[in-house]
């Protein structure tokens, strides 16, 4: 069982990123209220490709808002 946890340098791009993981069907990236920021469980069973889609969700989200 693993979270990584993360933050967007820019703090205004948090709500457009979240929406952006939403419609790339990445569910559940919210960070913790008190916290902030991102997590991304990855278990066991999350499978190499599922990680290879958020990565390249992020690389996107970066390409469009810098």
């Amino acid at each position: 069982l693993m979270n990584v946890t993360f933050k967007i340098n820019n703090p205004e791009l948090e709500t457009a990123f979240l929406k952006f993981t939403i419609d790339q069907n990445l569910i559940g990236l919210k960070g913790h209220r008190s916290v902030g920021g991102f997590r991304a469980s990855i278990y066991n069973a999350m499978s190499k490709d599922g990680v290879q889609l958020l990565v390249e969700a992020m690389k996107e989200f970066e390409a469009k808002h810098g």
